[in-house]
């Protein structure tokens, strides 16, 4: 009998071993959680202009990867819809017609002017890359183009 008494504590004194090193090994490893961090919330565009009301209809959600090479001018343009994103390398530079200037960092999310004509420049030394969100409706432009105004 003592025998299996000794035998029983053996094993589960080996038992109780082997869980305090899974708890130590726990410890060292945490279970990482997830993490949410809002990082925009507002109804005004970067230029603090009131965001219009949504379209009425069916939405169409778009999302769009942008890479602005360094040095890289856009065109002037408007956007007839919503749209935001962040900016997730890189620095971008963002002018209204009325000589506005708004610089998105790396990590940075931005609120795009609606309606109103405004170009970006990569005046960095590395590409951008940008996501953006456009609140949209089928067969609606994301941006309208302005050729007819030169960049400087």
């Amino acid at each position: 009998m003592m025998n299996w008494v000794l035998a029983a504590t053996l094993i589960c004194g080996a038992s109780v071993l082997n869980s305090c090193k899974e708890a130590k090994t726990k410890e060292d490893n945490p279970v990482k959680q997830v993490v949410s961090s809002e990082l925009i919330r507002t109804s005004q565009s970067w230029d603090g202009v009131e965001l219009p009301d949504y379209l009425v209809g069916r939405p169409e959600l778009v999302a769009v990867k942008y890479v602005f090479p360094a040095g890289q001018k856009l065109g002037w343009h408007h956007h007839p819809v919503m749209n935001y994103g962040i900016l997730v390398q890189g620095e971008l530079t963002i002018i209204g017609q009325d000589g506005k200037e708004k610089v998105v960092h790396e990590g940075e999310p931005v609120v795009e002017m609606v309606n109103t004509i405004h170009h970006g420049e990569n005046r960095g030394k590395k590409d951008v890359i940008l996501y953006m969100f456009y609140l949209s409706q089928k067969d609606l432009p994301l941006a309208v183009q302005h050729p007819e105004i030169p960049l400087e």
